[in-house]
């Protein structure tokens, strides 16, 4: 009896002893050790960080569709156009900004979308190809601090949609005085508010990925239906559209060109995080050719809500006397009886935005950053309550959304370090690696992408030199007192074009000259593959290749080599 190994198999005979004998419940926190994994020997893993099982792949293009409408329809693609105007610009900047911003976005959502899609793996899988098994952690925690954030203020966001829901059903409900200090910084209306959303939104961000394609169809229907009347009811009090189209620009010249430039880094800066982590969602997809209509979807989507939400700041102007950017605050001065119930339809329209944009942006990633750095004690759902409770309280929201100055810098902020993370990652699976992945090598601290120490040199040389000249940019925008006269601070203007091209230009170019050979192939190795009598049976990550064996009353464990 002979028996060829094209791959190692991951498994054991302790971990085949322990399922001989049930041991299917463990205690404590310790999570079930999945059997079908790639895993090192006897180490953890479970179902949310191994290749997503074909019964989990049930997304199509319309699903993609529904995803991205979901996480663009939100308050702060409303209120966008907002920040780029009250820094000096007109409408026109703050139209084709977000549009372009959102085109130059889908170079990376598609090239890192269609390794989830061709591998169904989820980021902190695919980051290990270029950064190694252990600097991928770097990513993988980069990532996830900003999605807290992102979670922080989104959640924040949904608890004034709420406050517009009580306060529209019972009125006396403003009446409420105010218990907390100060320096808390929120007032006991909104504590309630935010109790109030933060327990409609948990049990909702607790649906498994997988399932999640009705709650976009739903989101869609209400968030374009909600935004449409409200476009329409304030151009009806308005009679027209206002006259913000008639603003002149309060900045000239150079100022102005390094203004847009770094208006334009901050809207890319607001869609670095999806750009990173898109695999943790097209790994669920069925086929990867709708990963492709990414390039279409999402500056359509930018421009609907930048069009609706100038619109309705225009026309505001006219009936209210002043600019009113938020759908909130817009809401807050409908009163009476119909103007009540107009609130609270777009409070419950924007509840159920930010609960949606939470689900496919944030929480769902972060808990696949969490699921990849702890297997042993924490799956999605363990990591969705861990982000939330963190996200949501301990974080203190509302004292992180202070001024549009504040959300401005930190959108760009966030572009230093997630553009060069996303530019690697495209770059070594496109150009360096040519799309061919060794799926079980990825599982494995000693495998095929461990490069020396678990460090890729390349990914870490490419990456600081990348984000250090952007640094000093960023203080400044964070203190205003931070004085730079070299210049340097316009690279940061230009912050998402740099982090992006130069890592990717340097990575590629380390690789030509420095390259790791023992990741090269020159085909993809989806699986374990092993023939046994003249059979081939796999371990491809999802199906059990020892239930083949028992078939034949063999043990591939036991069996004489």
């Amino acid at each position: 009896m002979t028996t060829v190994f094209r791959q190692r198999v991951a498994s054991t005979k302790e971990r085949i002893q322990e399922k001989a004998r049930g041991k299917s419940k463990l205690s404590g926190w310790v999570l079930p050790r999945q059997t079908t994994s790639f895993a090192d020997e006897g180490t953890w893993t479970n179902i949310d960080a191994d290749v997503t099982p074909i019964e989990r792949r049930t997304w199509t293009s319309s699903t993609v569709l529904g995803f991205w409408f979901s996480d663009a329809l939100n308050a702060q693609g409303w209120e966008g156009p907002s920040s780029i105007i009250q820094l000096g610009l007109t409408w026109r900047e703050a139209i084709y900004l977000s549009i372009l911003g959102a085109a130059v976005d889908t170079i990376p959502l598609v090239l890192n979308g269609v390794i989830g899609a061709h591998y169904h793996i989820p980021f902190p899988v695919v980051a290990r190809s270029a950064f190694g098994f252990y600097f991928s952690k770097f990513a993988v925690v980069t990532r996830m601090i900003t999605a807290l954030f992102w979670h922080a203020i989104q959640t924040w966001t949904g608890s004034t949609a709420m406050f517009q829901i009580i306060r529209a059903i019972w009125p006396s409900f403003l009446d409420i005085p105010n218990h907390l200090p100060e320096s808390a910084g929120i007032t006991t209306q909104q504590m309630i508010a935010h109790t109030v959303f933060w327990c409609v939104q948990f049990p909702i961000l607790l649906t498994p990925p997988h399932k999640l394609k009705w709650f976009f169809v739903f989101k869609v229907f209400i968030v374009l239906t909600v935004s449409t009347a409200t476009v329409i009811a304030m151009t009806y009090k308005a009679h027209g559209v206002g006259d913000i189209w008639n603003q002149n620009y309060s900045v000239s010249g150079s100022k102005r060109s390094w203004l847009i430039l770094n208006q334009f880094s901050a809207q890319c800066g607001g869609w670095a995080t999806m750009a990173t982590n898109i695999p943790d969602f097209t790994r669920y997809m069925k086929k990867s050719r709708g990963v492709y209509w990414q390039a279409l979807f999402l500056p359509l989507i930018n421009l609907l809500m930048a069009m609706f939400g100038t619109i309705s700041t225009s026309c505001a102007k006219v009936v209210y006397g002043t600019y009113i950017w938020s759908p909130m605050d817009l809401a807050a001065e409908w009163d009476g009886p119909w103007g009540r119930c107009g609130a609270f339809f777009v409070g419950f329209c924007w509840v159920v935005a930010q609960i949606g944009t939470n689900l496919s942006a944030n929480v769902i990633s972060a808990s696949n950053d969490l699921t990849n750095l702890f297997p042993k004690y924490i799956n999605i759902r363990r990591g969705v309550i861990i982000i939330t409770v963190t996200a949501g309280w301990i974080m203190v929201p509302w004292k992180i959304v202070y001024s549009a100055q504040s959300l401005v810098t930190f959108m760009s902020g966030l572009a230093i370090f997630l553009a060069p993370i996303a530019a690697i990652v495209a770059t070594d699976y496109w150009t360096v690696k040519n799309r061919n992945f060794d799926v079980p090598g990825l599982y494995r601290r000693h495998g095929r992408y461990r490069y020396r120490a678990g460090v890729n040199w390349r990914a870490l040389v490419a990456f600081v030199i990348s984000v250090t000249p952007n640094v000093p940019g960023l203080a400044q925008a964070v203190n205003s007192k931070v004085k730079l006269n070299s210049g340097i601070e316009h690279l940061y203007d230009m912050n998402y074009l740099w982090g992006f091209t130069s890592a990717a230009v340097l990575y590629w170019s380390l690789n030509k000259f420095f390259p790791a050979t023992e990741t090269l192939l020159e085909a993809p190795i989806y699986e374990d593959v092993m023939v046994l009598h003249g059979v081939e049976y796999v371990n491809d990550g999802v199906h059990d290749p020892q239930a083949k064996f028992e078939e034949k009353g063999l043990d591939m464990h036991t069996t004489t080599v």
